[in-house]
């Protein structure tokens, strides 16, 4: 069978890929600067990524970022701080918006959930409301037959 190798990388190659992450969080798209006090945030997370949409208080959806569209690849997408990078992006362009009281919707189970909550609490949002949508099944579908092996 012989030995399993694992590569790692080196620091050069680590500060590459963070300067890397940096630009593309400074590289946001346009925004335009709307007269809104309030907001909604919906965090989805997931195993894999991070994803977060601020809407304005109907639901449309005003600015959307992912793990993936700041940069991270492959299983980093899904970890915690791949989802503060992402709260801390939305977060900036709140500031932009002149929202500063957001209502937030969680729903999933990933480690960039907790994260992103955090860094929106840490960056000074008055938060009216926190609420979980994830979810959950009331017995519905019927399971697999066992494995007989």
């Amino acid at each position: 069978m012989g030995k399993k190798r694992i590569i790692k990388k080196t620091e050069q190659e680590l500060i590459e890929e963070t300067e890397k992450v940096e630009k593309k969080m400074k590289k946001q798209a346009s925004v335009k600067p709307k007269l809104l006090k309030r907001g909604r945030l919906y965090i989805y997370s997931t195993y894999n990524n991070t994803v977060i949409t601020l809407t304005d208080e109907q639901g449309n959806a005003l600015h959307w970022r992912s793990a993936g569209a700041i940069g991270f690849k492959g299983t980093k997408k899904g970890t915690s701080f791949a989802g503060s990078k992402v709260a801390e992006a939305v977060a900036e362009t709140c500031g932009k918006m002149k929202i500063n009281e957001v209502s937030i919707f969680v729903k999933g189970v990933g480690g960039g959930r907790d994260a992103a909550l955090k860094t929106f609490a840490n960056k000074g949002f008055d938060i009216l409301s926190i609420k979980d949508l994830t979810p959950m099944p009331h017995n519905g579908c019927r399971p697999k037959k066992p494995r007989r092996v």
